[in-house]
């Protein structure tokens, strides 16, 4: 397999809104939710993706598009799961396309989020996981973590 790495650029919008909305379809996200979120996201992501505070990966097979991660920095209080940074970094949109599912790009997508926020100096990590990606984070040793609620209003 013939397998390409490069760094989320602005030019991704509409990819980046693919992977995503194909992640919650995958979830079981209700068609017409996912046309609305994907209006939204696309509006939100665009200034994100030029300033560079949304940030990621895309893996290619053959020169086309296999999979994605998205990456963010989020400004954070110092916590007694990282007393002395305040920041923690986010891993959101983590797709590969059915056809490349099971070959490991899922799996490479995360060690290269994990070197990148790494490398800007990161201490913790956290993402929203679905049920299918679990089992791949738990191989990695991710766990369970927070004792977050959340209540719509």
């Amino acid at each position: 397999m013939s397998l390409g790495v490069r760094a989320v650029e602005p030019d991704d919008l509409e990819l980046v809104c693919h992977h995503r909305e194909e992640m919650f379809r995958d979830a079981g996200a209700e068609e017409e939710l996912l046309k609305v979120m994907t209006e939204n996201f696309r509006r939100w992501l665009h200034p994100r993706l030029e300033d560079g505070s949304y940030f990621g990966f895309i893996l290619s097979h053959d020169g086309e598009p296999a999979g994605g991660v998205g990456l963010m920095l989020i400004d954070w209080p110092p916590h007694p799961l990282h007393p002395t940074t305040d920041r923690r970094g986010y891993v959101l949109n983590l797709y590969v396309h059915p056809e490349h599912r099971r070959n490991g790009l899922g799996r490479r997508l995360m060690e290269l989020a994990e070197e990148e926020l790494r490398r800007r100096g990161v201490e913790l990590l956290v993402l929203h996981a679905t049920e299918k990606g679990r089992p791949l984070y738990a191989q990695l040793g991710w766990v369970a973590g927070t004792a977050e609620m959340i209540r719509q209003i």
